[in-house]
C-alpha cells in the first residue's frame, strides 16, 4: 500500500491505478473508508504501538465519521458522490498485517465501509494533526 497526495474516482469504476479498478461491473467495494479513530482504539486497545493506517488496506481515512450510518446511504467527499454499500468486513489478512492474531477479532462491527463511487472527480489528501 502507498500513501499518496490524491486518488482519481471514477464513477462505476473505482479508484484508477488500484487492483479493484474495473474488476467487476457494479463493484460493491469500488473504494473503501476507515476511521482513524478505531484504527487508533484498536493500537491502543491491543497495545501495538506504532501502526501506519495503510496496514488496513484501505483506501481513504476518515476522521470524526459514523460510518456505519453510510451504508445505503449516498453522501459527498471533496465534491465526490458515493454510495456507502456495506461494512468492510475485517479478514484474517488484517492479523497478519499488524502482526497480531487479535485483529480481526477486534475489528468485528468497526472495519470501515465499502462504497460504489457515483460521480467522477479527485479526493485530495488533506493533513490532520495525527499519532500516525
Amino acid at each position: 500500500m502507498l500513501e499518496v497526495e490524491q486518488i482519481e474516482c471514477v464513477a462505476g469504476r473505482g479508484i484508477r491505478g488500484d487492483r479493484f479498478f474495473d474488476s467487476r461491473n457494479d463493484y460493491k467495494g469500488q473504494i473503501t473508508f476507515f476511521s482513524l479513530e478505531v484504527l487508533e482504539a484498536v493500537v491502543f486497545e491491543l497495545e501495538l504501538g506504532e501502526v501506519r493506517p495503510e496496514a488496513t488496506r484501505r483506501n481513504v481515512f476518515t476522521v470524526r465519521a459514523n460510518l456505519d450510518r453510510l451504508i445505503g446511504a449516498e453522501f459527498e467527499v471533496q465534491g465526490v458522490r458515493f454510495l456507502g454499500t456495506e461494512e468492510c468486513r475485517p479478514c484474517y489478512w488484517m492479523n497478519r498485517a499488524f502482526r497480531d492474531d487479535r485483529v480481526e477479532r477486534r475489528l468485528q462491527g468497526r472495519g470501515g465501509l465499502r462504497a460504489r463511487i457515483l460521480t467522477d472527480g479527485v479526493l485530495r489528501r488533506e493533513v490532520i494533526e495525527s499519532r500516525y
